[in-house]
């Protein structure tokens, strides 16, 4: 499973704003085909106010899907997501989506082994939903701040690090997470990441010196979202796409992404 579908434009109706921790909120709204459309790792662009302040669109991964209904989740840290957490139930919200490429989930692992750092783990419910069907072993670890910034709902075996201690290891879910390889055998393991780039960066150093298979999802400020705008290139060794076009030393994230195979990139 890789290929992206085709994006379209939806007007939903918002359904729930949620606080799920201080500053930290969760947002759902109705879209059947966003929710049948959707798979792990892709997200959407979407447009917080009917102004244009902010004239941009904001992009979000892809949290869950239930039903005919979508979540994402946030941190209110600026105009745009600030004016998401105003929004009152049946409110229509302006979505783009489903955009960029999934995490592959059908290829050669046994175990799924998932790390988010902050709000990097808001594609790893998605994702956790689709291995979960495909019955595979699944532990999950989880990097944060503090306890106050720790998300990890509707994830499976979950291992929690916070740099200050206040909950679970005391250090960052990269430690944690090699650890937990240095005491435990683990069957065929792949890795899936989302997270800051200092995080992804120590994450693929792991993972060549374990010589485990890894994918990651990157964040990054985006504008277009489908790669007209060539705002959100990433360098790295790249192989050409599907339809034999070579992409030479730079690929978007948004388009060729936003899930790489953490050896065919460089982490700055």
């Amino acid at each position: 499973m890789r290929t992206a579908v085709s994006r379209g434009i939806y007007r939903c109706p918002v359904k729930s704003v949620t606080r799920i921790q201080p500053g930290i909120f969760a947002l759902g709204f109705g879209s059947p085909e966003l929710s049948v459309r959707s798979l792990p790792g892709q997200f959407v662009n979407v447009k917080v106010s009917s102004d244009y302040i902010p004239l941009l669109r904001r992009p979000f991964s892809i949290h869950r899907t239930e039903a005919a209904n979508v979540e994402l989740i946030f941190s209110a840290v600026g105009t745009g997501t600030r004016m998401l957490t105003e929004k009152r139930i049946g409110d229509v919200i302006d979505v783009m989506g489903p955009l960029g490429k999934p995490f592959v989930v059908n290829d050669d692992f046994e175990t799924a082994l998932l790390v988010g750092g902050g709000l990097g783990v808001a594609p790893l419910p998605m994702l956790t939903e689709f291995l979960q069907r495909q019955g595979k072993p699944i532990l999950t670890f989880v990097g944060a701040r503090t306890s106050t910034q720790v998300v990890d709902r509707c994830l499976e075996n979950v291992h929690i690090a916070t740099d200050d201690g206040s909950i679970g290891y005391r250090g960052t879910v990269i430690d944690l997470l090699a650890e937990y390889l240095a005491r435990h055998t683990t069957r065929h393991p792949k890795i899936f990441a989302c997270g800051p780039m200092p995080m992804l960066k120590n994450l693929a150093q792991l993972a060549v010196e374990r010589d485990i298979p890894s994918e990651a999802s990157f964040e990054c400020a985006m504008a277009c979202g489908f790669g007209i705008c060539q705002g959100c290139p990433i360098e790295g060794n790249v192989p050409a796409t599907a339809d034999g076009n070579q992409r030479g030393k730079y690929a978007l994230v948004c388009k060729d992404g936003p899930v790489f195979n953490m050896r065919e990139v460089i982490i700055r």
